[in-house]
């Protein structure tokens, strides 16, 4: 069975729309801290917790927009559904899973284990 690396993209465009819009509403909520802190100790603390978990949020965000950045890239290239490890073709199953992935299951494992 041969992967459908059109329906992939569109999922992957999609979910790259989708990333963007998060990254925005993140920017704007994160740069809006150019005001004080609140003067109670106990909202200051949940305002640098709330600060701290945007910033998480958007390292993650970031890192799934390389990923996919990265799975079109090799879309475009004809290089999609091959390990870039071992060079053997990657799973339908997989690649259905898991359209960012560059690795076939051995090679991921053997990755993980390390």
């Amino acid at each position: 069975m041969l992967v459908n690396q059109d329906e992939i993209k569109r999922g992957l465009l999609a979910r790259k729309s989708e990333l963007l819009e998060r990254h925005d509403r993140i920017t704007k909520k994160t740069r809006h801290r150019d005001e004080p802190l609140p003067q109670d100790f106990a909202e200051q603390a949940v305002e640098l917790e709330n600060q701290e978990l945007l910033e998480a949020l958007d390292v993650e965000v970031a890192e799934e927009l390389r990923q996919i950045s990265r799975a079109l890239q090799r879309i475009e290239s004809g290089e999609y559904a091959h390990c870039t490890s071992c060079g053997e073709n990657i799973p339908v199953a997989r690649l259905q899973t898991l359209p960012t992935t560059s690795l076939c299951v051995d090679c991921a494992t053997e990755a993980e284990r390390r």
